[in-house]
């Protein structure tokens, strides 16, 4: 499927920050989104790291929170009008992976639309594009690998995935790639875990799965935020197979 993957990490020379469009004295914006309610999730996790990380100041820059509709329709004008407003330098995309154990540094976005349930308007989509023409798939520009070394030496539970879903997720993930570049912003995507409340309140009465405190992810989510910023150059080498 992968016939034209488009690489925007071998575009620039390493990853650069604050490349987005700097504010009088110097000041620069993170973006931070997450999503309202879907399904069973009526308070979401994603929406609520990006609530408390809004307005905290990392490296300098000012993060900002921005919760998304769980919408298929309105997804990319929300992503669009949130950059051209804010015009930040980096751009951290955030989604809920209920089950998964730990922080997932999504390395590629493919160009498909599968829900495996309606979104929260209500809208099916099966196997269609999110870009009518787009490349086949796009990856993150985020430094993946300093990332990951940074939340292992923190003994935060991660790993990067090599696939975001064909959900809503996804969907932000290719269109912030794509709009990401357009506006020369690096972007990309984190898969989080559920949280123990939220977990309880979609399934009453089971035993929830796996689970992270919210508190524990809004420190890695800052400490994440500020390796992109001090990221220059090549990332650092790690052996083969460490990334996986």
């Amino acid at each position: 499927m992968f016939n034209n993957l488009y690489n925007l990490t071998s575009q620039t020379e390493g990853f650069t920050t604050m490349t987005g469009t700097a504010r009088p004295g110097g000041h620069h914006i993170v973006l931070v989104t997450g999503f309202g309610p879907f399904g069973k999730h009526l308070d979401n996790p994603s929406g609520d790291l990006a609530r408390r990380l809004d307005g905290a100041t990392v490296a300098g820059a000012t993060v900002v929170g921005r919760i998304f509709e769980t919408s298929t329709d309105t997804i990319g004008a929300n992503l669009a009008g949130a950059l051209d407003e804010l015009a930040p330098d980096l751009l951290i995309c955030l989604g809920i992976a209920p089950g998964r154990p730990a922080l997932s540094l999504e390395r590629i976005a493919i160009n498909v639309r599968d829900f495996p349930l309606p979104d929260h308007s209500g809208v099916t989509v099966a196997d269609e594009p999110v870009v009518t023409g787009g490349p086949d798939g796009v990856f993150s520009r985020l430094p993946l690998a300093s990332i990951l070394r940074r939340w292992r030496k923190d003994d935060v539970p991660c790993h990067v995935s090599n696939t975001a879903g064909t959900y809503l997720c996804n969907q932000l993930f290719y269109l912030a790639c794509r709009q990401g570049r357009d506006r020369g912003i690096p972007a990309g995507f984190i898969h989080i875990p559920d949280t123990p409340r939220s977990a309880a309140v979609a399934e009453p009465g089971r035993e929830p799965g796996a689970t992270m405190s919210l508190d524990v992810m809004v420190a890695a989510l800052l400490s994440a935020i500020e390796v992109c910023l001090e990221e220059r150059g090549d990332q650092v080498a790690l052996t083969a197979g460490a990334v996986a």
